[in-house]
């Protein structure tokens, strides 16, 4: 029986505007980043901060490990483009051109039935953001990043590096140089949002980066669901993503932060996460990878308080030409502190998925549990997957489970679903639709309009 599964239908997201651009800094330079740093009209501790960043990326290697980063040339890629619209607050607002590839991906048709805010990046400038009002007279705050800047100095001064500090690692240098645009969010004490809150960033310019700053505060006792979509049109020019996401979660408070990624297989993804769980905190991730060239992208939770949580679930989709090279990492800093992982990967084609996690157990964290288990589907005999876990336990009154497992679909298992009155193509999508379903179930129907899309993949095949 031979097997065969068609690449996703990504034409919705092959949608590109023309025309949108007034504004465009190449190269990564001194100068480029003044210039940057001018057209933002920022304060000089942000400017200070940026070429203090120049340097250190300077200085810095890529990793000696993973996937091979040497022919990224920064000289050729737009590291800023500015689109010809400012910050709405009305859709109605946006330029039609702007609008009309938002609209088709689902935004804001969501806002309007799921969402409590939604805010929306078009290459490096947000061009709406909106919440609504009875959120206000809570005292949330959402807003651009740039905008938290100027509004909110002293909140942004308090978190801001303070979980992702610019000296991590060279390609999160690289981000603090350049960041553009992004999301600020801050959830008081008590306050338990009801409806997620979405941001959605599109990359639309050919050669060019994306470096948007998403900082969430979420406070003692008080809950949020937030939503990051990411998508690009391809082209044959290399793209860059070098995001980055800080996230706070104070006593007893709870975040899920979820993504759903379809970058073009012209893009080199390069993110960056990292969340601070204090005392009884619960921070999960949802994580769907489904595009780019490249992918390097490990969110790291770090939990400092007793009892906190790390829950984190993720699915990743590699066909011809992609290598997502992806996992999670978790530092246990007190007792009965708990991190649970579910992570599936699909590979096609050729298609390279690796998964790497790094959990490190402290002195202090007694009576910790870890349970981890990676699931990897291989659809042909070319594709790859792998699995490499570092651990390092410095406690003994640990729990720790670690299980992976490499599979691929059944011929067995497809002819019995045919005796029983499926068709073969309708056996196959049951197979990867059930394989792909605890990530699947983890986004809201209502809202997940990318993730919906992305795992209803056309099945096909021949018997013989």
């Amino acid at each position: 029986m031979k097997t065969i599964i068609n690449d996703i239908d990504t034409n919705i997201y092959e949608l590109k505007s023309t025309n949108t651009t007034i504004k465009k800094e190449v190269g990564l330079s001194e100068k480029t980043i003044k210039a940057i740093s001018k057209e933002k009209d920022e304060p000089s501790w942000i400017l200070d901060l940026r070429l203090k960043a120049l340097e250190f990326f300077n200085k810095s290697q890529d990793p000696n490990w993973g996937p091979d980063l040497s022919f990224l040339n920064l000289d050729e890629i737009a590291t800023y483009v500015k689109p010809k619209v400012n910050n709405q607050r009305t859709w109605d607002d946006v330029p039609d051109d702007i609008k009309n590839i938002f609209d088709k991906l689902g935004i804001p048709e969501d806002e309007k039935k799921s969402l409590a805010g939604v805010g929306a990046q078009f290459d490096s400038e947000v061009v709406y953001h909106n919440i609504q009002d009875k959120l206000k007279e809570q005292g949330v705050i959402y807003v651009n990043f740039d905008e938290a800047i100027k509004l909110y100095p002293e909140l942004v001064k308090e978190y801001f590096t303070k979980a992702v500090p610019l000296n991590d690692h060279k390609y999160i240098a690289l981000h603090y140089a350049l960041f553009s645009g992004g999301s600020f969010v801050y959830i008081p004490k008590g306050v338990k949002l009801d409806m997620p809150l979405q941001s959605y960033f599109r990359l639309n310019e050919k050669g060019a980066g994306q470096f948007e700053h998403t900082l969430i505060i979420v406070d003692e006792d008080a809950e949020l669901h937030f939503i990051e979509g990411c998508s690009a049109p391809g082209y044959n020019e290399l793209n860059l993503h070098a995001g980055c996401v800080e996230l706070f979660v104070k006593k007893r408070a709870r975040l899920t932060f979820s993504t759903i990624e379809n970058w073009s297989r012209n893009m080199l993804n390069l993110n960056t996460k990292k969340c601070l769980v204090e005392e009884d905190g619960c921070i999960e991730w949802v994580m769907g990878s489904f595009g780019s060239k490249i992918s390097m992208l490990y969110p790291m939770s770090m939990l400092n308080g007793k009892n906190a949580t790390c829950l984190f679930t993720s699915i990743s989709f590699a066909g011809n030409g992609q290598n997502l090279d992806t996992g999670l990492k978790v530092i246990h800093n007190a007792p009965n502190t708990k991190t649970v992982m579910d992570s599936r990967s699909i590979s096609k084609d050729g298609g390279i998925c690796t998964f790497r996690s790094n959990v490190y157990v402290g002195k202090k964290a007694d009576n910790s549990m870890i349970s981890m288990s990676c699931a990897s589907l291989m659809l042909d005999s070319i594709s790859k997957s792998d699995t490499i876990p570092v651990n390092t336990i410095e406690n003994d009154s640990v729990e720790f489970s670690h299980e992976a497992s490499v599979g691929k679909i059944s011929d067995d298992v497809i002819f019995y679903l045919m005796s029983r009155g499926f068709s073969e193509e309708e056996a196959k999508g049951l197979i990867v639709r059930g394989f792909a379903e605890p990530i699947a179930k983890s986004f809201p129907v209502e809202y997940a309009v990318e993730m919906n899309r992305l795992i209803n993949m056309e099945l096909e095949g021949t018997i013989g």
